[in-house]
């Protein structure tokens, strides 16, 4: 992993090191949390802001029959780490094992491979390191110029308003607004959710339209406090013909803390999320959609640790086939905002991009985007077929490019990786003749990816 590494050929050298590793970043979807950029944390140890809450990581430790207790409980922190580095080594051909080590390698100068050998000298030398730098520091080190939290409707945004307040933070760091728990009306909290909502907004929420109404409120507010886009995180993706009297009757259900049937469910849904896409449409917003996850599969480990602690999967009913009539009804709704469309299932790669080159238009630069490789593919193998299919049937070079999607100060080497294979994918092309040498040309599309892309499609003006 030297500084050619993943890159091949001349043409890919060139390219990374004289134009994308120059780029800034701008991270537009993350899990950080805004309290922690607000407050400048500082963090104790190595074991804090590497392994604190990255469920990826905990996966693997798991696979390496790590101990629950040292993995998320309350293990000493060095015990963590030398548990984490004696796994390692065993993720030869895993993006965690070239993701740990840029990450050593880039904030703390560690250029040898970590295994349980010398595992407490590293340990050692991070702590030393990492007291020098806080959150916004950090960022600063990677050259970081916005990021998108993720927000629930509900939040006062008071750590927002911090951040927006302080002087010497030069850095944008904007809300995105995430109204799943008023979306995902199966789930068991729906009922208790909605009461929120209610007492947030001052409404009185008795059916379908008045969730919507009550969404329109809060995405004023964040609006507001510049947020720029929505995400929406959906188990599949759904499509049902609106129908007010099943979207009401699922409501009432769901309400009652009664599962309502599918039909009625996806009704629901559908009409919600017609309604927020038209609101965003007029706060010129880009909505996100990320789908095709099976969530929370082992139902004792998560009535023990909760959601997003690793215990997910690839669906491979992702509902692919909604795609196109959900955003053919935001079309005749008058409501298509710009958006970014996220499969789990790689099989999905095709669809997509296919069904995004259907809603393309408006005078807008790739309108309706294909999301780079996400989750379980955001690995060589999966951010490479991403591209590549991206080239073959839709514009490469309007692409908005990479996401740390990360709840971690160290995850922007994410970034650099990404980097590294589309530049080496780009030099492939070069070099057996399939796009000219043309240094100006080719610069500019890296750059456009890397950065300008993301800048002019969210409007962060940075």
């Amino acid at each position: 992993m030297d500084q050619d590494f993943l890159l091949s050929t001349p043409t890919a050298k060139w390219l990374y090191h004289e134009v994308a590793e120059k780029m800034p970043i701008i991270d537009y979807h993350c899990h950080i949390n805004p309290q922690e950029i607000a407050e400048d944390r500082k963090f104790n140890n190595i074991s804090e802001v590497w392994l604190g809450g990255d469920h990826y990581k905990w996966r693997q430790m798991r696979f390496g029959g790590i101990p629950e207790n040292v993995i998320t409980g309350d293990a000493d922190p060095k015990e963590k780490f030398r548990a984490f580095a004696s796994v390692l080594p065993k993720l030869i051909g895993n993006p965690m094992y070239h993701w740990s080590h840029l990450e050593l390698k880039r904030v703390f100068g560690i250029e040898e491979p970590l295994t349980a050998d010398n595992a407490d000298e590293i340990y050692e030398k991070c702590n030393e390191v990492l007291a020098k730098y806080s959150a916004r520091e950090l960022m600063r080190k990677f050259h970081v110029t916005a990021v998108c939290t993720t927000d629930d409707p509900c939040d006062d945004l008071h750590w927002h308003d911090v951040i927006a307040k302080d002087e010497t933070m030069e850095i944008k760091v904007l809300p995105a607004f995430r109204p799943d728990k008023a979306v995902n009306i199966e789930k068991e909290d729906f009922a208790d959710y909605i009461s929120q909502l209610s007492q947030v907004t001052g409404r009185t929420i008795q059916c379908t339209e008045d969730v919507a109404e009550a969404l329109c409120d809060r995405i004023d507010f964040f609006a507001a406090h510049g947020c720029l886009c929505a995400d929406h995180g959906l188990d599949y993706c759904m499509y049902e013909k609106p129908d007010k009297a099943m979207a009401d009757h699922a409501f009432q259900m769901a309400m009652e803390h009664k599962c309502p049937e599918k039909k009625e469910a996806d009704a629901y849904k559908t009409m919600v999320i017609l309604a927020c896409a038209k609101k965003y449409v007029k706060e010129n917003w880009v909505m996100q959609i990320h789908f095709g996850c099976l969530r929370n599969n082992n139902k004792p480990q998560f009535a023990k640790l909760g959601a997003d602690t690793g215990y997910d999967a690839v669906n491979s009913r992702s509902g692919v086939e909604n795609v196109a009539p959900l955003l053919n009804a935001f079309t005749e709704n008058e409501g298509l905002p710009k958006t970014i469309l996220y499969s789990l299932n790689p099989c999905d790669n095709t669809a997509l991009v296919t069904i995004a080159g259907c809603f393309q238009g408006d005078g807008i630069v790739g309108k309706i985007q294909q999301g780079s490789g996400w989750w379980f593919n955001d690995n060589r193998t999966g951010m490479r077929s991403q591209l590549i299919e991206l080239a073959n049937n839709g514009m490469l070079g309007c692409f908005v490019g990479m996401l740390t999607d990360s709840r971690s100060f160290l995850s922007y080497t994410r970034h650099e990786y990404f980097r590294r294979i589309l530049c080496e994918l780009i030099g492939e092309w070069v070099e057996s003749g399939q796009y000219p040498e043309d240094k100006q040309q080719l610069k500019n599309l890296v750059e456009d990816i890397c950065y300008n892309n993301t800048n002019k499609y969210f409007d962060f003006q940075v």
